[in-house]
């Protein structure tokens, strides 16, 4: 079934021509009639379609390698176009036109899942993977794709993070002192204060080390700006809920601070600090994107900032919270690639003629009687698969499959137990899990015939969506099974 994401693509198709801005879905595929998307001119209008696409691609390619996407110009029932394959990184991107030479054009590529989905474990992993901002140029007009809270995870926690750092530190002071300190200004006192016999009020510009009272203020005035957008939105589950509640505890800590939004001269002074670093720059950032009313591109229907976010780490972390919240029950220890805890190095002889130098499992699960590997795989494999059934699916697919199939079973020799479980863990939509759940079929197990160890591999459907408890009952399965 469409998403409801492709359906509004579908229906606001003339919009977008005129913006110069698509719409597509990550890990998909797409014909993109050029005369549509780029228009032609002169008398072989489809000719001049055509070259403006191969100079799209042209001048955009590493920006369209860096967000996983390929383009080549092709023809469909002798219409030309380009055929596009996006990747698993969403977000937006602009495009340089093939006739201006500018940015007129944009990309915005959406998760294959709904956004409520993706929000939802957004919060459940603790917003360990938040979109990354993009130092390149705005997209053109856009259309409301990207649900508020998208901007608002990022601004928050890098404000939260801004204040942590921002305790006390140097910021530039002036005022008036009884003696001379810092730098003087010697023509406001002789013309201001000798002239009104206030010799003792001398205006002096200095640093010193105390709060940043001002910074405190934009800070304040920022997050109630942000917590009130997201009061202002539609519901998107709990996602906002929780960062609502951190916009809440952050306005608690800056209680002591009027709201109030800097002035051009402190956000010029923030900007040239001295002692600035990446959590600071970024701080100033966020208040930046807030009092100029900036958001991310896809999200208004102004310019709007460049943005990505990799579904593959994002979907790497739901499995590790997912396993967390597992082992937390059965008494099993939880590691993670993320946290460079499940590194094996392979050691080659001689060292020079080797390749990979080690391989790095996903998240991995021990106990004394098991050892479970989980190898997320954001892909549509598992879908095909059932859909289709295993012979029914294309030969590309069953490829890709069956070097996953390897990499897992290469996991298996790793851990020396008892019980070795090594797991491919796909995604699917929730309305989608809940049918493989009331037919048992979200696990899947095959025994491998290795002697006296008893090792499985499996496929593991998990919900891109809903509560972490539903999500964590078949992987708890395997490890009660084993137990008992």
């Amino acid at each position: 079934m469409r998403s409801r994401a492709l359906r509004h693509y579908e229906r606001r198709q003339a919009a977008r021509v005129e913006s110069g801005t698509r719409l597509l879905l990550d890990s998909t595929r797409h014909f993109i009639p050029a005369r549509d998307w780029l228009g032609g001119t002169g008398s072989d209008a489809r000719a001049n379609a055509e070259k403006r696409a191969e100079d799209l691609v042209r001048l955009n390619r590493g920006l369209l390698e860096n967000m996983q996407v390929s383009a080549e110009v092709g023809r469909q029932r002798g219409e030309p176009g380009l055929r596009v394959h996006t990747g698993t990184r969403v977000g937006a991107i602009p495009l340089r036109s093939p006739v201006t030479g500018r940015s007129d054009f944009g990309l915005v590529v959406a998760p294959r899942f709904e956004w409520s989905g993706v929000g939802d474990l957004l919060a459940t992993t603790g917003f360990r993977v938040l979109p990354e901002l993009l130092p390149i140029d705005e997209l053109p007009q856009s259309e409301r794709h990207v649900p508020p809270w998208v901007l608002a995870s990022v601004v928050l926690h890098r404000l939260e993070q801004l204040l942590a750092s921002t305790a006390r530190r140097f910021v530039t002071v002036e005022e008036d002192r009884l003696a001379p300190r810092g730098a003087v200004d010697w023509q406001r006192y002789a013309l201001t204060k000798v002239t009104s016999a206030r010799m003792l009020e001398v205006p002096c510009r200095f640093p010193d080390l105390r709060d940043d009272e001002e910074l405190r203020s934009a800070i304040h005035w920022t997050v109630r700006r942000q917590r009130d957008a997201l009061l202002a939105a539609p519901a998107a589950g709990r996602v906002v809920n929780e960062l609502v509640r951190l916009a809440e505890r952050l306005i608690a800590r800056l209680a002591g601070s009027p709201p109030k939004p800097p002035t051009l001269r402190a956000r010029q002074a923030w900007r040239n600090h001295p002692f600035g670093g990446r959590v600071f720059a970024e701080g100033i950032d966020a208040i930046d994107w807030t009092l100029d009313e900036r958001g991310l591109a896809g999200l208004s229907d102004l310019a709007g900032l460049a943005w990505r976010l990799d579904m593959e780490v994002f979907f790497e972390a739901w499995v590790e919270s997912i396993a967390a919240w597992v082992g937390r029950r059965v008494g099993a220890t939880v590691r993670s690639a993320r946290a460079e805890q499940t590194r094996v190095a392979l050691d080659w002889s001689p060292r020079f003629a080797g390749s990979q130098g080690s391989v790095v499992p996903d998240v991995v699960m021990q106990r004394d009687d098991i050892a479970v590997v989980l190898d997320a795989k954001y892909k549509q494999h598992a879908q095909e698969i059932q859909r289709l059934g295993w012979f029914e699916t294309s030969g590309r697919t069953r490829e890709q499959h069956r070097a996953d199939l390897l990499q897992a079973l290469a996991y298996s020799t790793l851990f020396d137990a008892p019980r070795v479980v090594t797991l491919l863990v796909y995604p699917c939509a929730v309305d989608e899990w809940r049918r493989l759940a009331e037919n048992g079929r979200t696990l899947a197990l095959a025994r491998v015939r290795t002697g006296p160890r008893n090792v499985e591999v499996g496929l593991l459907a998990v919900p891109l969506g809903g509560g972490v408890e539903q999500a964590a009952e078949p992987l708890s399965r395997v490890l009660s099974s084993s137990a008992a």
